[in-house]
């Protein structure tokens, strides 16, 4: 089958304009770098450019299930394998480029990897998404059995969190980022949660969705809080108060909010608009219809 073609193998637009989107990053990345407009450590630019796409196509490749579900758009699910195969080839590339900059000495990279924690916690995570690849095929799933392969790719909620941490511990003063992406890995999490626990074949109510909304900036909000007073000793009372203001702009809790607010509107328009189509004719008024046409 190819990228371009549904479970049918009918030609699909959905798997043919994300398929064509996975390459656009790269291809920023390579355009800047042969521009000369990646800055003055180009190669340093690069690492960092893609090592973020990879953790932002994690969240999108965990982001199918919710969607998929609240939305009622069940041709989402073939394009989940994708984004996920995308995140293992472009945290490769982003391993790569760090052994070219350390020109391609293997024993200092070894060295760093096992020295540096945040190394050490981004090469698991690269083992991992490279395991999960390499088990992504129609072949392995009926190799391993379906229930052992969903059991082995859950692992990527694990590869998520690590992502993340990874993600913190390089960053270092620009925080921004992977904090309202923790924040959101608490609102994916907390769906998971309730979506397992509502009767079989049906979604969570709408109500909870939007109070898992909630809760989830709240989360974020006190996490970045907490995180500043503990690592940067700033007030925490103060950082938690720029959480209700735009005044100093859009914290991380705002993203996570408008994020969980737009999948749950979504989610209820869509709804809305199944509950609202045309209706089957009952039987008493299909008669009735045959024989006033008769």
């Amino acid at each position: 089958m190819f990228p371009w073609q549904d479970y049918g193998g009918r030609f699909s637009p959905l798997r043919t304009t994300v398929f064509a989107l996975l390459f656009m990053p790269a291809l920023w990345v390579l355009y800047l770098f042969a521009t000369n407009d990646l800055g003055s450590r180009p190669l340093t630019e690069a690492i960092h450019d893609f090592g973020l796409w990879t953790i932002r196509f994690i969240f999108l490749a965990l982001v199918i299930s919710p969607a998929r579900r609240l939305l009622n758009w069940p041709q989402l699910i073939e394009v989940r394998r994708m984004l996920g195969v995308t995140a293992a080839a472009y945290v490769l590339v982003h391993f790569c480029l760090y052994v070219a900059d350390e020109s391609f000495n293997l024993a200092t990279v070894a060295s760093e990897i096992v020295r540096r924690i945040y190394l050490t916690i981004g090469f698991v995570t690269l083992c991992g998404l490279a395991v999960l690849a390499a088990t992504s095929t129609d072949g392995m799933v009926k190799r391993m059995g379906g229930r052992n392969w969903q059991r082995l790719h859950r692992i990527v909620y694990a590869i998520g969190v690590l992502a993340i941490i990874h993600f913190f511990m390089q960053s270092k003063l620009d925080e921004w980022e992977p904090i309202w992406m923790a924040g959101f890995y608490v609102w994916l999490m907390g769906w998971r949660g309730l979506d397992w626990l509502a009767p079989r074949g049906r979604t969570a109510p709408l109500w909870q969705v939007v109070v898992l909304g909630l809760v989830a900036a709240a989360a974020t909000g006190i996490g970045e809080a907490g995180y500043y007073a503990l690592f940067m000793h700033a007030p925490f009372q103060r950082v938690l108060a720029a959480n209700f203001s735009l005044a100093i702009g859009v914290r991380p809790s705002w993203i996570v909010l408008a994020a969980a607010c737009v999948m749950t509107l979504a989610g209820t328009a869509r709804r809305r608009r199944r509950v609202s189509g045309p209706r089957a004719p009952s039987p008493e008024r299909s008669r009735a219809s045959a024989a006033r046409g008769a």
